[in-house]
């Protein structure tokens, strides 16, 4: 997307070497969409903000992927940058870090939901076939996915809840809720005979 060169060649009449704007000259010239201000913004700025994202993201292509968002970011939002609320760097780096955290999030997320998803498998497979020979299973089919998640990991593969948040990457809190609403509706179906 940029084309990283060590000069810009800047027009003026004739054609010279620009190898030094001032900030007050080059945030003139990137809100004026001016194409190789951004070019010298990117040569002058992404290696240093590429360590910062690599500190975030720790993995190289999610920072490389976070320096080009954040560059397209920045490209479409220079109009908002006031230089009376700081440093041209430090509204880059703002903008750096947010990226950079958002993927973070995503990652982490994702993360949690393939997590919770081999954990539900794993359950379905294993831990409903100990438990129908007892005439659980049933009950527990009935209990929505993520309280039943819980319940067989502390019921029937031994988990404490403590495990289970660090596992789940949920809070201990929610765990316990989480049982608690499981165990009041299952033991409602066991006082109505309703399975």
């Amino acid at each position: 997307m940029f084309n990283l060169r060590a000069n810009i060649k800047f027009e003026q009449g004739l054609e010279k070497e620009k190898t030094f704007w001032l900030e007050s000259e080059l945030i003139v010239q990137l809100k004026a969409k001016n194409e190789k201000a951004l070019e010298y913004l990117y040569d002058h700025y992404a290696s240093c903000m590429y360590g910062v994202a690599l500190q975030i993201l720790k993995n190289e292509e999610l920072a490389q992927d976070a320096l080009q968002e954040a560059f397209v970011k920045i490209w479409q939002n220079i109009h908002s940058y006031d230089s009376s609320k700081g440093k041209l760097f430090t509204w880059l780096l703002n903008i750096l870090r947010n990226t950079a955290i958002d993927k973070l999030r995503a990652k982490e997320a994702k993360h949690k939901a393939e997590n919770l998803k081999s954990i539900s498998k794993k359950a379905d497979n294993d831990t409903l076939n100990q438990s129908d020979f007892i005439g659980i299973g049933e009950l527990t089919q009935k209990l929505k996915p993520e309280h039943r998640v819980i319940i067989e990991m502390m019921y029937f593969e031994g988990y404490s809840q403590s495990e289970i948040a660090e596992k789940l990457g949920i809070p201990l809190g929610t765990v316990k809720t989480r049982a608690k609403n499981a165990l009041d509706f299952l033991r409602n179906l066991l006082k109505g005979d309703n399975f």
